[in-house]
């Protein structure tokens, strides 16, 4: 596309490019050359609407291939399901003509009873930021922009476009902030959106610490930064903050209180220029060349493929799993035929065909001389069950029950439900259960009774076929868990501050958010993040980490296949350690990968440790600090199960910093420089024999030395602590 003139423009007529024209587009200048820029929902499939624009998901849209959802594909824990994913929403995109598609949403699962939680990947920031930037890379890489959401610390739907997230920044930083960085320094989104919520009292679209000294200073962001559906507040306080496009449109009010101010001079007009120029740019994705269409059977297989990926086996006693050839199967549950594969709200698109459980169960039973009975009826499905050697019972989540727009207030599948599952698993020989949810259910109450459990999540419309596959093993499950299923909602490390209170959620849990929590203080799960069982077994062996610097490592591990079916594992690294000024979590996943391996295949994985995998954010400091002191370096099975571990001594930084008479005594005591010869240096000064007492030195540590200074009032003192400050400060600065 040649490049776009806008000097001759109008003042209104640069003004109007950051702000929508309409519900999905962007406002043309046909004069210059400006045309519209199409914007619609993702992340997990389009929909494109053409008539009755709405953003909740209520009008229709034109049919698309609705693939597995982001809690489906943060349990594959595997970046090339989700560029795949990427990938075809991005064809799709350029067939319906749209060049931005919103997504992928990578906020943090703060808590599991957000109704949001089925379009986000996990409770982890590297899991989330290693498949959102492998779906940008799929999705941009076929031509169509993505729109990293939500910015930032949108972890609730309980009051989103007003509650003020209380954050303190190491936690920002370690946790909430990172899947964003890694995608946008990564690959390169197209935009970014800004979030509804206010971050600590700011509304993210008015942040300039958010969307300018972060986003666009920090980490070099170079494109479009857009507003949420409706989440502009005041249009020119979010231009001088870093906003570029406002949307939905048409807004002739911003427009007019926009120009009003730079008429007035409360606006640089460079700052305007800046922000024509980033949306300007979005139109370099508007194609010349006609829309094609998509492979409508080839999509739909590839969904098919990917979702048998995603499910998790919780359970299988007595590999009950895979079924067997001849076995007699009963399949109960409203979700066998009428199936939950995608969230409620905005994401919610029209597939263009949906397969049922029942059908594809029915389909592969065909060929394996397997029968297959169901009932409606929970007296009859009780006694189907009795006659069956298995029982599958399909259960979940509606979108009543969770939704874009409120939060969950509870974690238990409906009553009906667990009643069916404990009626059947009493009458059953063995029992399944299936789940369909976007987020995390409680398994308590029934758990015990039944013999497998397959977590499904949300799987997308080819689900019913996926799941088929896995049930009678056409698939290896390979999925993990990518987030943590508590025994009680009471145990989850949110569950006070969640979801706040009178227009403030507090954060206080800190950087202990979901395994993080667990793992530092021992409350026991059901299931640990990182769970998922498989239809094969694998052996780790020769765990080896090597510095490969002062702060960075390399980590090798052999993985054997020891079982008697090709299957796929995850290989995940974790890092623990008490080094350091701050409290640290049990252990951090820092690395992993995932691995197809035959029976019997022997394969030596090698995993590179950078130094953010172990730094903390230190805030006094305004960096990434890697503390010296010992590392210990962890294969897990899941987070909570250590299988090899090697210790790993890091140099690391010594953070030296200016003492002040405000720095407490242990601080002037822990100074790299000063603190060594302290004592000696002041024992003069001291009253008395000049020998302080170590019981008194403990009880004084964490006063301000100026106040002790003060009352031992001593002028040799205030002199020698000025002089101790000064090497100090020449330290730090050197």
């Amino acid at each position: 596309m040649s490049p776009i003139d806008l000097s001759q423009s109008s003042l209104e007529q640069k003004v109007s490019l950051l702000s929508g024209r309409d519900f999905w587009s962007t406002r043309p200048i046909h004069d210059v050359g400006v045309p519209s820029v199409v914007l619609t929902d993702g992340p997990h499939g389009i929909r494109r609407q053409v008539a009755g624009f709405d953003h909740i998901g209520l009008g229709e849209s034109l049919p698309a291939t609705c693939f597995p959802p982001a809690v489906a594909v943060g349990s594959s824990w595997d970046p090339a399901v989700a560029e795949q994913v990427g990938a075809a929403v991005g064809r799709e995109g350029r067939a319906l003509g749209v060049q931005v598609a919103l997504g992928p949403g990578v906020n943090i699962k703060r808590s599991p009873l957000c109704g949001r939680n089925f379009e986000y990947y996990s409770e982890d920031p590297l899991l989330s930021g290693v498949l959102g930037a492998a779906h940008v890379r799929g999705q941009q890489g076929e031509g169509v922009g993505a729109s990293v959401k939500h910015f930032a610390a949108n972890n609730q739907e309980t009051d989103r476009m007003r509650v003020s997230a209380d954050v303190d920044e190491r936690t920002l930083r370690e946790v909430y902030l990172p899947a964003f960085e890694r995608i946008v320094t990564e690959a390169a989104p197209a935009t970014v959106m800004c979030s509804y919520n206010r971050v600590n009292g700011v509304f993210a679209s008015e942040n300039r610490w958010l969307l300018t000294e972060v986003l666009r200073d920090e980490w070099g962001f170079g494109g479009a930064v857009v507003s949420d559906w409706g989440a502009v507040d005041d249009p020119v306080a979010a231009l001088r903050a870093g906003l570029d496009l406002e949307m939905p449109g048409p807004s002739e009010a911003n427009v007019r209180r926009v120009v009003d101010a730079l008429r007035a001079g409360e606006l640089d007009e460079a700052v305007v220029d800046a922000a024509v120029r980033r949306v300007v740019a979005l139109t370099d994705l508007v194609p010349t060349e006609e829309p094609g269409d998509f492979d409508v059977d080839a999509h739909h297989a590839l969904a098919r493929e990917l979702a048998a990926q995603c499910a998790v086996p919780l359970k299988n006693d007595g590999e009950v799993l895979p079924f067997a050839d001849g076995t007699r199967i009963a399949v109960l549950g409203e979700f066998a035929t009428t199936p939950r594969y995608q969230g409620g709200g905005s994401s919610h698109l029209t597939p263009t065909r949906v397969d049922t459980a029942l059908d594809a169960i029915r389909a592969l039973a065909a060929g394996r001389d397997c029968t297959v009975e169901t009932a409606r009826d929970p007296a009859a499905a009780v006694e189907v069950a009795r006659t069956a050697d298995v029982a599958v019972v399909f259960a979940g989540l509606g979108e009543r029950e969770e939704s874009e727009g409120f939060d969950r207030d509870t974690l238990d599948l409906p009553a009906a439900q667990v009643e069916l599952i404990r009626t059947v698993a009493a009458a059953a020989p063995r029992t399944v259960v299936v789940l369909s949810n976007g987020g995390i259910v409680s398994l308590e109450g029934w758990h015990d009774d039944v013999d497998a459990v397959l977590e499904g999540f949300l799987l997308g419309q080819a689900g019913g076929g996926a799941i088929a596959d896995l049930l009678f093993g056409v698939a290896n499950p390979s999925g993990h868990l990518a987030e943590t299923i508590p025994l009680r909602l009471q145990d989850t490390p949110s569950y006070v501050n969640f979801p706040g209170e009178q227009g403030h959620v507090r954060y206080g849990e800190g950087v202990m958010v979901g395994y993080r929590w667990h793992q530092t203080v021992g409350t026991p799960v059901r299931y640990p993040f990182g769970h998922g069982l498989s239809y094969t077994t694998f052996a780790t062996s020769d765990l080896a980490v090597e510095a490969t610097g002062d702060d960075t490592a390399r980590v090798t591990v052999t993985v054997t296949n020891t079982g008697e079916r090709a299957g796929r594992h995850v290989v995940q690294v974790y890092v623990a350690t008490t080094a350091g000024p701050v409290r640290r979590p049990a252990r951090e996943l820092r690395a992993f990968t995932k691995v197809a391996l035959e029976p019997g295949e022997v394969r030596t994985v090698t995993l590179d440790l950078d130094r953010r995998a172990f730094a903390y954010y230190d805030v006094p400091d305004a960096g990434w600090v890697v503390a010296p002191g010992e590392y210990v370096v962890q294969v897990g099975q899941d987070a909570a199960t250590v299988v090899a571990e090697a210790g790993l001594p890091l140099t690391g930084d010594v953070v030296v910093r200016e003492l002040t008479l405000e720095s407490t005594v242990a601080e002037w005591s822990a100074h790299p420089v000063v603190g060594p010869t302290l004592l000696e240096e002041i024992a003069a000064d001291l009253p008395g024999d000049g020998a302080p007492d170590p019981d008194v030195l403990r009880m004084v540590e964490s006063m301000p030395m100026g106040k002790v200074a003060g009352m031992l009032a001593g002028p040799a003192l205030d002199a020698t602590l000025q002089r101790l400050i000064q090497r100090s400060r020449a330290a730090a600065t050197s």
